[in-house]
């Protein structure tokens, strides 16, 4: 039977502040906005089935 792979990153202090942060309130830039259009594109041209 395969072994759980362990990521072992652990965020302590200001950093684990930071991101919990983050993820209650994520932020995206223009150029990830871009990002997210093209691939809504891509898809809706090539959908999967």
């Amino acid at each position: 039977m395969a072994k759980p792979i362990d990521i072992g990153l652990v965020l302590e202090g200001d950093d684990a502040k930071k991101f919990y942060r983050y993820m209650e309130n994520p932020t995206i830039t223009n150029k990830g906005r871009e990002l997210i259009r093209e691939a809504i594109r891509l898809y809706r041209s090539h959908p999967s089935e």
